[in-house]
């Protein structure tokens, strides 16, 4: 089977399954394992290489309403990869290369490719994910392994954790303006010991306002932008600096701000979710609870 995947997660998965041998294309995000890197990229990022956080907001929520893509994929190489299976999304236009735009590219292929859509909205779900894409590709050994490691490590965080307080925990998904942590986040700050603040567990990312975030105070606050790293990461939560509500946060006076790389692990859907849970554990498992 010759696959192309065009989700980061998915092709962490299916290295992770041990289909890596198959995949002949990626997107230019995919990244991990070192290996899925070497593949063809497909996609590119018709974002702009630098710039505030609020100004990619602008431009991201320009493109969109213009029906512009924030991506753009190679839709010849795909036709020379001739792929037996293409891995895509629909839950987000700007996590991804758009479904639209890969149908419309696989129309053009032969062979009639199988065309997936994976819409993961919790950890649960990106376990089944797991097995879906184990069965999909003869590697359903692979998937029984990696979930057999993935649950025990998620048994073993709720073990440790049951038992001591549960910090309030806000997660930023994007900083200006400020985003909260939608779909699979709210579970993960729960398996870490906290308690999910302003979440949206199941569904997209909300807007905050810097009003509700004053309001919910909440212990400790997770700064992942989407697709960012840890190095952009700092440079958005620097971009704060001059906001006086994030500097009368709480969390930010007690120095319990935490940034995380998103890209690698809080925006991606794969198996890295449980490391997420895990940095998440040890970053509050000292946190300070205010008195009710």
């Amino acid at each position: 089977m010759r696959i192309v995947s065009l989700l980061p997660s998915a092709t962490e998965i299916l290295f992770g399954i041990g289909a890596g041998d198959d995949v002949v294309g990626v997107t230019h995000e995919c990244d991990y394992p070192a290996e899925a890197a070497t593949r063809p990229h497909l996609t590119s990022s018709a974002l702009p290489a630098a710039g505030s956080s609020a100004e990619i907001d602008r431009h991201v929520r320009r493109s969109l309403h213009e029906g512009s893509s924030l991506y753009h994929l190679d839709a010849d190489l795909l036709e020379r990869l001739a792929p037996d299976l293409i891995v895509t999304q629909e839950l987000c236009a700007v996590c991804a290369v758009s479904y639209e735009i890969v149908e419309r590219a696989v129309r053009r292929l032969r062979g009639d490719p199988r065309l997936i859509s994976l819409e993961p909205s919790s950890l649960d779900d990106v376990f089944a994910t797991i097995a879906y894409l184990g069965d999909l590709t003869d590697r359903a050994i692979g998937a029984t392994k990696l979930l057999t490691d993935l649950h025990a490590r998620v048994n073993a965080l709720r073990a440790r954790t049951g038992a001591r307080p549960h910090p309030r925990v806000l997660v930023l998904e994007w900083t200006d303006p400020p985003m909260s942590g939608g779909h699979w986040t709210p579970g993960l700050v729960e398996l870490a010991g906290g308690i999910a603040v302003l979440g949206n567990p199941g569904a997209n990312s909300q807007v905050l306002t810097w009003e509700r975030i004053a309001d919910a105070d909440p212990d400790a606050i997770v700064v992942g932008p989407c697709g960012f790293d840890l190095v952009r990461t700092h440079e958005a939560i620097g971009e704060l600096r001059g906001n006086a509500v994030w500097k009368g946060l709480r969390a930010v006076r007690q120095d319990r701000v935490y940034p995380i790389d998103g890209s690698a692990y809080l925006n991606r859907p794969g198996p890295r979710l449980v490391d997420t849970a895990e940095i998440i554990s040890k970053a509050i498992s000292d946190t300070t609870i205010a008195a009710p």
